[in-house]
């Protein structure tokens, strides 16, 4: 199966050729910041099978587990469509909304449940 995810203004596009091997929903801070949310949820997808197109700007910040997180996100419209997580090289992660598919697999584990707000359901 091929899935296309693109930023808000279709510049930058990530095409994956596969299904992913996994989707996390993450109630971190980090990531409340970056989706405007109160969670973020991510496909990860073997690196050999994403391959992005378009012109992406880049951010690094810190993981909670100590190790780089390194975000691509569109110059144009600031969509954060896809990131590399350093403690895991062989994967990359895709914002699930970019995908912009309302039948995209459900988050099979959610993490930092610590910081869910109260109101969000668990899974």
């Amino acid at each position: 199966m091929t899935r296309l995810a693109t930023c808000a203004c279709g510049q930058l596009r990530v095409t994956c050729h596969s299904e992913p091997a996994t989707v996390a929903l993450c109630h971190c801070l980090d990531c409340q910041k970056r989706t405007g949310s109160t969670y973020g949820i991510a496909a990860f997808f073997g690196r050999a099978d994403v391959e992005p197109q378009g012109e992406a700007r880049q951010y690094t910040r810190p993981g909670d587990s100590g190790s780089s997180v390194l975000f691509h996100f569109c110059p144009n419209c600031g969509s954060s469509v896809y990131w590399e997580p350093a403690r895991m090289p062989h994967l990359i992660a895709v914002a699930v909304g970019a995908f912009a598919d309302p039948d995209f697999p459900a988050p099979s584990v959610a993490v930092y449940k610590q910081r869910r707000h109260g109101w969000v359901a668990d899974i």
